[in-house]
């Protein structure tokens, strides 16, 4: 039986940030950005907030029907374009990371050390899809809802040629991402006194195996 899967719109915004929040408390990397239990559970949905809203403003957001499982996409162009114009300017991104900060918790500069440390270790240079995040409610995990969300947009990537690529916040995400195709690109990226983060990149495929 497939899963649904539908297009998040505006109305969606709460159950993304409530889904992303619980999905991710326990993920290394929002560990290593939000240290201590107690910690997280008060600030970490801010930040997941801020990706949801740069996710439908510049990007798109997928969710399964019951929403149990969604997934934020950007498509990135290519070197020297911009989707809606130019391309934004290094100093126009050390805004967004700084403003981000300001938004999330203006004493976390790990909140903005993440979006710097990710952003340049980001390939430039062609067109793709970008798996910014992907979330699936913890009581349902190891259902398949993950692949069936990356997959949905894997096709589409598949039929117009587009790569894909994502950065796997722990051990076990990029071994599902290597089922799906992703290879690890460069060198992993170690947070200061914490995980790594892989780099993975996947060339669309023209007859991707299920």
């Amino acid at each position: 039986m497939g899963v649904a899967i539908r297009r998040a719109g505006p109305g969606d915004r709460e159950r993304v940030v409530r889904l992303l929040d619980e999905a991710f408390q326990s993920d290394p990397v929002s560990s290593w950005v939000f240290p201590g239990a107690e910690y997280r559970r008060a600030t970490h949905h801010r930040l997941m907030a801020a990706f949801t809203d740069v996710a439908f403003e510049d990007g798109h957001i997928d969710v399964t029907e019951d929403g149990s499982a969604c997934a934020l996409w950007l498509f990135v162009p290519a070197e020297g374009e911009h989707a809606d114009g130019p391309e934004q300017t290094g100093e126009q991104d050390d805004d967004e990371f700084a403003q981000m900060r300001e938004a999330v918790d203006p004493d976390n500069e790990r909140v903005e050390l993440i979006g710097r440390l990710t952003a340049d270790i980001h390939p430039s240079g062609r067109a793709h899809q970008y798996l910014w995040m992907i979330g699936v409610r913890p009581d349902r995990q190891g259902e398949g809802l993950g692949t069936a969300l990356i997959g949905s947009v894997l096709d589409r990537c598949d039929r117009e040629g587009l790569p894909a690529y994502l950065e796997a916040s722990s051990a076990r995400s990029k071994v599902l991402y290597e089922r799906l195709g992703f290879e690890v690109i460069g060198t992993a990226l170690r947070l200061p006194d914490g995980p790594l983060m892989w780099p993975m990149w996947r060339e669309p495929q023209p007859h991707r195996p299920l």
